[in-house]
């Protein structure tokens, strides 16, 4: 059966504020572990009006205490930021806290404008391309695997524990794809940002992978944008708050918030912007329960996976657990 999980971003909604968007989170990991998804993943966003995650470090340990079996994890730590180092440590006691509940997801894009780049990379001077190097040391920290050549032999990353994370490399380009069979980590595209390639990348991933002390077979997912209602339009309504967030952040132009359907639908498109609205559409899954488990299931099989993660901005908060009730029904998960 397609396992599914959940990856949240804790819009802040128009009319709302960001106390709201993390209390909504909470609510929804609650949920999601009744209704039966598999993971909740959140993300790490810097200087956004719009977005309430910056740290999901924070986030995860306040959610795990919230559930008792979900899997918490990161979608996903911007490790060039960082130590390798230090996410280990923080990671380790997660794990330590919550065992076998904990997901380290991690990519190397910058999650948010060059100023906060600049900000949080403050003091540290990179002459080439660190994100390979801190992946492998990242695996050596997790599993007390530094070998004796490594130029930190003998560190511990505290508390050393029986069990480690899950590692997950994310990515939406063949490059994060190769590193992960390389590494021998998991693998998740964001099939959700449009990019092309993610089919191939995938195929590139299974058939390149090489076993690890983390996998001894590929695993990946896809994380996809999903909304799901009783009825076509009733979706497409729901669907049309962020397609305007999305349509003005491609613009250059991040909204402070994520729109109501009000707004979007009250919004004046030029001819151009229905265009990108449409092929925006097309990667995206937006229709009834029917219409949703059908591609869903495509999704799943061009992308070699039996899990997907859901991502669904719904302005509505109420509207937005009812699709994620009916995607967990027709789906057959079980709560």
């Amino acid at each position: 059966m397609l396992k599914l999980g959940i990856l949240d971003q804790s819009h802040i909604l128009e009319g709302s504020g960001p106390a709201v968007a993390l209390t909504n989170t909470t609510r929804l990991a609650k949920k999601a572990e009744e209704l039966g998804y598999s993971r909740y993943w959140v993300s790490e966003h810097h200087g956004s009006r719009s977005l309430a995650h910056s740290s999901p470090e924070v986030l995860i340990a306040h959610l795990a205490s919230h559930t008792s079996r979900i899997r918490v994890g990161s979608g996903g730590i911007m490790l060039p930021h960082y130590s390798a180092y230090k996410i280990a440590e923080n990671f380790r006691l997660l794990e330590a806290l919550y065992p076998g509940r904990i997901d380290l997801g991690v990519g190397r894009a910058p999650g948010g404008r060059p100023l906060s780049t600049r900000a949080l990379q403050e003091g540290r001077y990179h002459t080439a391309d660190p994100y390979p190097q801190q992946v492998v040391d990242l695996v050596a920290y997790l599993h007390d695997a530094l070998p004796d050549s490594h130029r930190f032999r003998g560190l511990l990353a505290s508390p050393s524990v029986a069990t480690a994370p899950e590692l997950w490399l994310l990515g939406s380009s063949g490059g994060t794809a190769k590193l992960a069979a390389e590494v021998g980590a998991s693998y998740a595209f964001a099939q959700f940002f449009g990019t092309p390639g993610g089919e191939e990348s995938t195929a590139m991933y299974h058939e390149e992978f090489a076993p690890s002390l983390m996998e001894q077979q590929p695993r990946s997912l896809a994380a996809v944008l999903a909304i799901c209602a009783e009825t076509e339009e009733e979706a497409s309504d729901l669907a049309s708050s962020t397609e305007l967030y999305f349509l003005a952040l491609e613009q250059g132009m991040e909204m402070p918030y994520l729109p109501a359907v009000a707004t979007s639908k009250a919004y004046h498109y030029s001819d151009y912007d229905r265009g990108r609205l449409q092929q925006a559409r097309s990667f995206r899954v937006i229709g009834t329960p029917e219409q949703v488990k059908e591609k869903l299931l495509l999704l799943a099989k061009q992308y070699r996976t039996d899990e997907l993660l859901i991502n669904a901005p719904i302005h509505d908060f109420d509207a937005r657990l009812r699709s994620y009730h009916l995607i967990a029904e027709t789906m057959g998960l079980q709560g």
